[in-house]
């Protein structure tokens, strides 16, 4: 990787939202609780998730990540309260696609996920900036289910 590659990629925004992650305190009384691994980097992040009437109601976040990783756990957090399953689902899959099939970037309001467009180019970054969502999506699912049980 080139200087001038790693510069774009490393962005003076990516790094500011990276030193910036919101809901890094763990919940006491989670819903539900989900660890995500991305195998080729090592990047962990662990959620908790408090559901109400289908939302999140509250959030926090344990994020052991590389700065890209860490800067779309840190968008995601600040737009992850009162989102539903299907909200987090959408912005995944069009996570996905952005960086895969160079898609746009999700929607409102997980839209600052723009700013990680550069890493289309880097595979090998993709999983641990899909992370959060990830683990977020199964996370919502998981308390779906045990409110269900």
């Amino acid at each position: 990787m080139a200087d001038s590659d790693l510069i774009k990629l490393y962005s003076a925004r990516i790094l500011a939202l990276a030193s910036e992650l919101p809901h890094t305190d763990r919940l006491a009384a989670p819903d539900a609780t989900v660890t995500r691994r991305a195998p080729l980097c090592g990047s962990t992040v662990t959620v908790d998730v408090a559901v109400e009437d289908g939302v999140i109601a509250a959030y926090g976040q344990e994020v052991k990540a590389c700065a890209l990783g860490q800067a779309a756990a840190s968008v995601v957090g600040q737009a992850i309260l009162g989102r539903s399953r299907a909200e987090v689902e959408a912005a995944r899959d069009q996570m996905k696609a952005m960086l895969k099939s160079g898609g746009p970037a999700p929607d409102a309001p997980f839209d600052g996920l723009e700013v990680l467009s550069p890493a289309t180019e880097y595979k090998n970054r993709h999983a641990s900036i899909l992370l959060t969502l990830e683990a977020t999506a199964e996370a919502m699912a998981t308390a779906e289910a045990s409110a269900c049980a």
